[in-house]
């Protein structure tokens, strides 16, 4: 595993691409064919969009899976997609509203609650995507789902347009879309999820991030190390006299206080990560992945 490329790129997708779109190109450019992108958005929405390469891909499911987004929710209009791409099914007066309104509206989807996704949405319906029957014009009741919210920010308001920026940070299955959506029909006036850009994915932020158009020069942008996003984790380093015996998949003690089944990061005697863990019975580490040599 070691001689071929492992790790997290960061993009910052623009608007107008498929995140599938871009995991082609990435699989192109590094001639790669393990390569899964770590959370879809949208064609219209820019920003984070993290791509693990190689062995790496068996590390999505342990990644940190909250998300921090920057909006516009346009008021005063609904769509049959919940933002301005989709078709307008009415449009509404919009009240006279202060920034405290907005403030009073907004108190009520922070932390946990149930959200219906959009009718344009992934979601499955009866073994096919809400959107495909959506275009086949059949009106959708799709079921809500628990979501948390943990931050939600006014960043600002614009009266003259009815638009208002915000600050989220949500939990993964968190539409947006939806968000914007609730919040029109709380405040009686309808609203639509007018931009968007995701600031931070799986413990990545635009800082990280690259353009696209940075897989056309060379040098390839380096790869992040695996670890950088495992931080989130508890660790556990390998004795040189343990490698062996985790290789061949054997339990480990620990002395950390876990939970049971709570993931850990195991690294080799050289500090690059040497597979993943949890918790089982007797309080020891059971592998679950074992990497041979990953840095």
């Amino acid at each position: 595993m070691a001689d071929q490329p492992c790790g997290f790129l960061v993009l910052d997708k623009a608007a107008g691409l498929t995140s599938h779109a871009c995991v082609a190109r990435v699989r192109r450019a590094y001639k790669l064919k393990r390569v899964g992108h770590g959370g879809t958005l949208d064609p219209a929405v820019t920003g984070v969009l993290p791509i693990a390469l190689g062995p790496a891909t068996r590390l999505l499911p342990y990644l940190e899976g909250d998300k921090t987004y920057r909006g516009v929710v346009q008021l005063g209009v609904s769509t049959v997609s919940d933002d301005l791409e989709g078709e307008v099914l009415a449009r509404y007066a919009v009240p006279a509203l202060e920034a405290a309104d907005l403030e009073a509206a907004l108190a009520s989807f922070r932390g946990r609650i149930d959200q219906v996704p959009p009718q344009v949405s992934a979601v499955h319906v009866e073994g096919q995507r809400a959107y495909a029957r959506v275009r086949l014009g059949e009106q959708l009741n799709l079921a809500a789902r628990p979501v948390t919210i943990q931050r939600l920010e006014l960043l600002g308001w614009d009266a003259a347009t009815a638009s208002l920026e915000l600050l989220v940070r949500c939990s993964a299955g968190t539409y947006i879309r939806s968000l914007a959506r609730d919040l029109g029909e709380t405040l009686g006036c309808g609203g639509a999820l007018a931009r968007l850009r995701r600031t931070e994915a799986l413990g990545f932020g635009l800082e990280q991030a690259v353009p696209l158009e940075a897989l056309d020069q060379a040098p390839l942008p380096a790869l992040l190390n695996p670890l950088a996003a495992l931080g989130h984790l508890p660790q556990r380093q390998l004795l040189d006299a343990e490698l062996d015996g985790w290789r061949c998949g054997r339990a480990l003690d620990h002395g950390l206080s876990l939970e049971a089944g709570e993931p850990v990061a195991v690294l080799g005697p050289d500090g690059n990560l040497a597979g993943m863990a949890r918790t089982g019975e007797g309080g020891l580490l059971q592998p679950k992945l074992v990497f041979n040599a990953l840095g």
